[in-house]
C-alpha cells in the first residue's frame, strides 16, 4: 500500500524541520517521522503541535542557552535519548562542557549514578562528534 500523499507543501514542512535545523544542526529521526506522518495525515495537527512547540520551547524569560540547559537536566533525569539533543542546542546557544557538566551534576543529586553516567557518555559522545566534524 503506497504512502498518503501529502497534505501540505513540501516548503512548508522543511520550515517546519528547518526548526530544528537552526536549533540542532540537523533534523532527528524521531521528529523526521512524526512530520512525514502528520504531513500527510493531519497537517493541522502538525502545525499546532509545532507553534506550541516553538512558542514553549523559546520563552522570552530565558535565553536559547539556558533553556536547552534546563531541557538537557530535564530529560537527564529520565535518563531520556532526547537529551543528546537538548545538550547539543545548548552547545550550539555557546554552552560550555563546564556548564554542561553542572547540569549533569545538578541530575546526579536527584537521580543519581544512572544520570551522572548517561550525562558523561552524552557530553562524550559530543566531544567526538565535535573533534570528528559532525557538529
Amino acid at each position: 500500500m503506497p504512502k498518503p500523499e501529502l497534505r501540505m507543501s513540501t516548503e512548508e514542512l522543511e520550515r517546519l524541520r528547518d526548526r530544528y535545523r537552526e536549533l540542532i544542526g540537523f533534523v532527528p529521526p524521531r521528529i523526521q517521522a512524526r512530520t512525514d506522518l502528520l504531513a500527510r495525515l493531519d497537517p493541522d495537527t502538525l502545525r499546532m503541535q509545532e507553534e506550541l512547540r516553538a512558542r514553549l520551547m523559546y520563552p522570552p524569560c530565558f535565553d536559547v542557552k539556558t533553556a536547552q540547559l534546563m531541557l538537557f537536566g530535564m530529560l537527564l533525569m529520565d535518563l531520556s535519548d532526547a537529551a543528546k539533543l537538548h545538550a547539543i542546542a545548548a552547545r550550539r546557544a555557546g554552552a560550555t562542557y563546564e556548564e554542561l557538566n553542572a547540569v549533569v551534576g545538578l541530575a546526579f543529586l536527584f537521580r543519581g549514578l544512572p544520570a551522572a553516567n548517561r550525562g558523561a557518555e552524552v557530553i562524550q559522545e559530543i566531544l567526538r562528534m565535535e573533534e570528528e566534524g559532525r557538529l
